[in-house]
């Protein structure tokens, strides 16, 4: 006599919610760390892209024995958002000459104190109005949240930078440098969201730390 058939076992109803809700809990784990590697990825990258914008700015100071402005004191030599009409890409056509090669919107405003052409960085250009960790159209560059960074150069010649941020986590009231850089972070805001101008606490990035 044949014996009689089985059918395979089925998962109840009850254990498909309990492997769903596992699978939940998992999920709920890992993204937010991956979140989170992404925003320091996205950080590291600004503050490599502000290192070499100082760099370029002191490279062109070793080449012309003067910083790439015509402002007389610093609190003009600002660009970017906090520098109000000076947008930062006044800065960067005398860092990237306009050429072929680095074409924008604002290459009619042919640079004028970097006589010789040089380029002195050489980022990232899209045709985009608006961009990521690179030059946009509109000639300005942007950090990987969409926001122009902003750089400060020391016009007068003193060796000396006030500090943008009054905390002293973002270090003296004077900086003992040539030229800084910073960018807003993901919040679009400078310093801690919510309205305090401090470094601490914020998801600011700054290139003199």
């Amino acid at each position: 006599m044949r014996p009689p058939c089985r059918h395979p076992r089925a998962f109840t109803l009850i254990e498909l919610m309990v492997v769903i809700g596992i699978i939940g809990i998992l999920v709920g784990l890992v993204v937010p760390s991956l979140f989170g590697v992404y925003e320091r990825a996205r950080k590291a990258q600004a503050k490599n892209e502000l290192t070499q914008i100082v760099n370029a700015v002191n490279a062109f100071y070793t080449d012309y024995g003067k910083y790439p402005t015509s402002a007389v004191t610093d609190a003009t030599a600002i660009y970017g958002p906090e520098g109000g009409a000076n947008t930062n890409n006044l800065l960067f056509n005398e860092l990237r000459p306009c050429t072929a090669a680095n074409p924008n919107t604002s290459c009619t405003a042919a640079a004028v104190l970097n006589t010789r052409q040089i380029a002195f960085i050489s980022p990232r250009v899209y045709t985009t109005a608006t961009a990521r960790s690179g030059i946009a159209s509109d000639g300005q560059w942007y950090d990987p949240w969409g926001n122009p960074y902003n750089i400060k150069i020391d016009a007068n010649y003193d060796n000396q930078i006030a500090n943008p941020y009054p905390d002293t986590a973002a270090g003296a009231p004077q900086l003992n440098i040539g030229v800084i850089g910073w960018s807003y972070g993901k919040d679009r805001t400078k310093g801690i969201k919510g309205g305090s101008p401090n470094y601490g606490g914020s998801d600011d990035v700054i290139s003199w730390q």
